[in-house]
């Protein structure tokens, strides 16, 4: 990129996770880890990136708690946002904002949004049944009805989606619906809704997602088919006392709100919109330029939102960017079964990053993705990857590698004259081609590609060394084992870049201690030369399994 040109920009743009419960490590592998891996890379690709997501603080789950706990909904929010901020602390995960559906500024983005819709001919009004329960006596929002799904029969389906099959529903659709509140069989009552003309927008959507070149399978396949099988109206709007309030001029009474499902997909253009004022900068760069690219990261049971519900809503807006690509993930499954807030599967994330470190457990969950298939994720599996590939292979590696330069190269790196010979050349190559190589698999979203590639020429550069044997090689021909140590250290400048994205606290060391600062492209870093070194700790230590697993 030359001196001047305007960057790329990039959004990245992260679900939003209901404020009612600690996230699992489902949650880090199914959208978090993988979006911040993504946005690591564009940056030092050298586009303007912007990573934005926040707390969906009006999830009807959050009330489910609130009451359960007899508590004030935002105490709930307050409690559970918190501990979301804890956990990208503790994984190093580099939101540029993390906001709240909760603000001011969103509830002034949705109306605004709204209106927009109404003046396009997409906003309209119709009596409609709703699930009233007479012992609470009360109208039951989507999540406070369970039942059977009619899609494939799993049994504790909840009103909004089926978590078993991922198709979404609306209350109604349940066969032998149930109350969460009191157990009891729901009656339908009427009630004044406003709607969205989601059936307006079939053809335009199709058109949209067909020619689509580069999305995973199965996210691409699931929205042709969920979209060819026939778009229906749905209502934006509930009869509830919290959310974002529906806007006064639609006319119908004061206690309902704007439906969670059609609300908080508008987050991540009002968390862009807070951002943007915060820091005095325009909105419109990162949601009408052309020059800005658009992904959005989440799991499995968010693709129909994020392919067919926003961009439905934004064709009907007009003027915005629509996704550039969708790169949901499968499900991570504990003991077979779906990782889950609500089924309590899983303890929670903060927990292993502490136990395992931050980049041992980003690198555990790296090799691990659920990128293609459903994946299954086992402690054991976890410190198996970060025992045997992380500490013994690339750990190793620059361990060894400063111990003997130390021992070598009298304890500073290598003067221009000894930057030079055959070897030199082959390893660089080796290298540099895992960086070309592992940019090719960033661009394609396919993260875990990028990170077996890093990780093969760190393999190949462990090889290297242990073939060229230095520590052999010095008793005969100290020149030429100096050589050899100036060479790996030249290849480890590369490789502590490549896998910045995913060690970015462990790989900062490399880089400090070999005197590499300021910013950095995607490319091997130059060596500096002639500076002192010195014996750099070990990067990772051994995980005790068991340990983990009593903690």
């Amino acid at each position: 990129m030359s001196e001047g040109e305007v960057k790329q920009r990039v959004l990245v743009c992260v679900a939003w996770p209901y404020a009612n419960g600690e996230l699992h490590l489902g949650h880090v592998a199914g959208a978090y880890l993988p979006a911040d891996i993504f946005a690591r890379y564009m940056r030092l690709k050298g586009c303007d990136v912007l990573m934005v997501s926040g707390s969906d603080a009006h999830g009807t789950p959050i009330l489910v708690r609130a009451e359960a706990e007899g508590l004030e909904p935002q105490s709930i929010v307050d409690r559970y946002s918190a501990k979301f901020d804890e956990l990208w602390n503790v994984l190093d995960i580099s939101f540029d904002i993390f906001t709240s559906t909760a603000t001011e500024n969103h509830r002034n983005v949705v109306q605004s949004f709204i209106a927009t819709l109404d003046k396009n001919g997409y906003i309209y009004q119709k009596e409609t049944e709703q699930y009233f329960d007479p012992i609470a006596h009360r109208f039951l929002p989507d999540r406070y009805v369970e039942g059977q799904c009619p899609h494939c029969k799993y049994q504790d389906a909840r009103g909004d989606q089926c978590e078993n099959c991922g198709r979404t529903l609306d209350p109604t659709d349940l066969i032998s619906p149930i109350s969460k509140i009191s157990g009891s069989e729901p009656v339908l009552r009427t009630s004044q809704h406003a709607f969205f003309r989601l059936s307006n927008i079939e053809n335009a959507l199709l058109e949209w997602v067909r020619p689509k070149i580069g999305w995973r399978n199965h996210v691409k396949k699931w929205t042709e088919g969920f979209v060819g099988s026939g778009l229906h109206d749905r209502a934006i709007s509930r009869d509830l006392d919290w959310g974002v309030p529906v806007p006064e001029w639609l006319g119908l009474n004061a206690n309902k709100r704007v439906y969670v499902w059609f609300e908080a997909v508008m987050g991540y253009l009002s968390a862009t919109i807070e951002y943007a004022d915060k820091n005095g900068l325009d909105w419109h760069d990162w949601w009408v330029s052309p020059d800005t690219a658009s992904y959005y990261f989440v799991g499995k049971d968010n693709i129909p939102f994020h392919t067919v519900i926003w961009p439905a809503m934004l064709i009907a807006h007009q003027g915005l960017n629509l996704p550039t690509n969708v790169p949901a993930n499968n499900y991570v499954l504990l003991g077979g079964k779906k990782a889950s807030k609500s089924a309590g599967l899983g303890k929670p994330a903060v927990d292993y990053a502490k136990a395992f470190g931050t980049d041992a457990l980003r690198y555990g969950l790296a090799t691990l993705l659920p990128e293609a298939d459903d994946t299954e994720l086992t402690e054991d599996l976890l410190v198996e990857r970060v025992n045997t590939e992380l500490a013994n292979g690339w750990g190793n590696l620059v361990s060894r590698t400063f111990a003997l330069a130390v021992g070598q190269l009298d304890g500073r790196t290598p003067n221009p004259s000894q930057l030079s010979s055959a070897e030199d050349s082959n390893l660089m190559a080796v290298v540099d081609s895992a960086l070309v190589e592992s940019a090719k698999a960033f661009e394609s979203v396919e993260i875990r590609r990028a990170l077996r590639i890093m990780l093969t020429a760190v393999q190949d550069t462990n090889a290297y060394l242990s073939d060229a044997a230095p520590w052999t090689l010095r008793k005969h021909d100290a020149q030429a084992a100096a050589q050899v140590v100036s060479n790996v250290l030249c290849a480890l400048t590369g490789l502590a870049l490549g896998l910045s994205p995913f060690l970015p606290a462990s790989s900062r060391k490399v880089l400090d201690a070999l005197g590499i600062a300021g910013a950095l492209a995607w490319e091997r870093p130059a060596l500096v030369t002639d500076i002192e070194l010195q014996p750099i700790k070990p990067l990772f230590v051994k995980l005790d399994g068991e340990s983990i697993a009593a903690r």
